[in-house]
């Protein structure tokens, strides 16, 4: 069977998503890859391999090598991380893209899935129900890489048939994996300090509402969009998509009732700029319509999922 590539892998998209693809197709046909080698520790269900995405030749061998036909291209420098390095951030998001687009090219892979964010959307973006349509002009780097990168994947699309597909995530909310230099970061990190019975200081104002997603919501929209047959993805730049918007307060209160002497106090730092440049909420009726994207999780039934599974996860991680 033809093989599948990860790139990124341990990520916190990638160490879900890598999990359900190996469920689907076999720990003989799932190559998970990182850069740090202690990080594919974690996948023993399937292959693995060390790989710097930016060293094109050892990518390039290893798809010939085991035959590579679909790759997930995860590797990314995220929004806030990306603003104390943006010349960095810019070389490997945009380089190594175009790097595997020029590789499904050449190779003729079957597909390419590469992420991008509701960081494309910028300070001039309506900010209420987003359209998939509309002005875009992002102020951090990440945010202009990914804009950049869809415009890439439509093209290689369009002028060379690759079938590259793209979802636009909203934050993206895991138990399974640490916070990695998001803006979003806040809602995976606060229900760690509530089971640890900490104070939660949030670095974004209380009244800051974003789009958000619990990632097995995501998962399912990653492997949805990904099955469909090409004729229904009409949209290769990236579809929008959406699940649930909420405020730190509300995530909060929603924690509060299962740890009713959680506390929180409100500092925000540079990441509020970030935030308040992003959409509220999003109009993701495109994906609904195009390959039939529903959402499972509401923010009180995320809430209850993760603080029933999380502290047996921390004890066995």
């Amino acid at each position: 069977m033809d093989r599948i590539l990860i790139i990124g892998a341990a990520g916190q998209l990638g160490s879900e998503l890598t999990l359900a693809l190996t469920q689907q197709y076999g720990g003989d046909n799932v190559i998970a890859t990182d850069i740090n080698p202690k990080s594919l520790e974690k996948f023993d269900y399937c292959k693995t391999a060390v790989l710097d995405i930016m060293n094109h030749d050892a990518v390039t061998n290893l798809v010939k090598k085991e035959n590579v036909k679909q790759i997930y291209h995860l590797a990314a420098v995220l929004s806030a991380t990306g603003e104390k390095n943006p010349l960095f951030a810019w070389q490997l998001n945009m380089d190594s893209l175009l790097f595997v687009l020029e590789l499904a090219k050449e190779h003729k892979m079957d597909k390419v899935y590469w992420p991008s964010s509701i960081a494309v959307f910028g300070p001039n973006t309506p900010k209420i129900h987003t359209p998939q349509y509309c002005v875009k002009e992002p102020n951090t780097v990440y945010g202009i890489s990914k804009q950049a990168g869809e415009r890439w994947c439509e093209y290689y699309f369009q002028k060379f048939g690759v079938d590259v597909r793209s979802l636009r995530y909203p934050g993206l909310i895991g138990y399974k994996s640490l916070p990695g230099g998001g803006t979003t970061d806040y809602a995976v990190d606060i229900y760690h300090k509530a089971i640890a019975g900490e104070h939660f200081v949030s670095f974004l104002r209380e009244d800051s509402a974003l789009p958000m997603m619990y990632m097995p919501d995501a998962i399912k929209a990653t492997l949805d969009l990904m099955h469909a047959p090409k004729e229904q993805v009409k949209i290769r730049s990236s579809y929008n998509l959406s699940a649930i918007s909420f405020t730190p307060q509300e995530i909060f209160e929603s924690i509060k009732i299962h740890y009713p002497d959680f506390s929180i106090s409100y500092a925000p730092d540079f990441r509020q700029a970030i935030a308040d440049s992003w959409p509220d909420s999003i109009d993701d009726s495109s994906a609904r319509a195009d390959w039939g994207w529903k959402h499972d999780y509401d923010l009180k039934k995320m809430t209850e999922d993760i603080l029933a599974n999380l502290p047996e996860y921390l004890v066995n991680f």
